[in-house]
């Protein structure tokens, strides 16, 4: 019986795809390395079809009734997966939150510089988490700690969108905001 294992997750192995005596099925729909249909066949006869040409019987669907299983060569079949799967992993971005933090008697420059460092990140497609901490008595006037997240948000423009408001836990001010999707 032969397995072809995928990735190592944990302690388990992974099945990806019964191969030849691996197969499980007494009979099964076999489809040639041409792309024919030659029927529902027993598995025997099917892996001798499979020997004749000099390939592999690989099961392709495993949950239909029934199986479906295709003749073809398992490691050209194997390398082009792979290939396509570094391909897309090479293409896909991964989205960084970054954080940026206010206080709420920031001075006006000092909120410039934030919102262009706000900016470049959003630039390069990342999300933005704007904190804003109280200390000491400044919790007294937490509508003012609130009109400067909202006036920093403005400050970014119209490149971004506002996934979580600004909103209150304990003795800090949260908001995040994401790149606006292109189209």
């Amino acid at each position: 019986m032969e397995f072809i294992k995928g990735p190592v997750k944990g302690n388990k192995q992974v099945v990806d795809v019964l191969v030849n005596e691996g197969i499980q099925a007494r009979e099964m729909l076999v489809i040639d390395d041409q792309g024919q249909n030659l029927g529902l066949i027993k598995i025997h006869q099917a892996l001798y079809e499979a020997r004749a040409r000099e390939l592999d019987l690989v099961v392709v669907s495993p949950d239909s009734k029934p199986v479906v299983a295709k003749i073809m060569d398992y490691s050209k079949f194997r390398y082009d997966q792979q290939r396509k799967q570094r391909e897309m992993k090479k293409n896909q971005h991964v989205v960084d939150v970054k954080e940026i933090r206010l206080s709420p008697v920031v001075d006006k420059h000092d909120l410039d510089t934030k919102a262009k460092q706000a900016i470049k990140f959003i630039e390069k497609g990342d999300k933005v988490k704007i904190s804003l901490r109280f200390k000491g008595r400044m919790i007294v006037h937490s509508d003012q700690g609130i009109k400067v997240m909202e006036g920093f948000i403005q400050s970014l423009g119209d490149t971004v969108v506002v996934e979580s408001a600004v909103k209150m836990e304990g003795r800090q001010l949260f908001a995040t905001v994401a790149p606006k999707p292109t189209k």
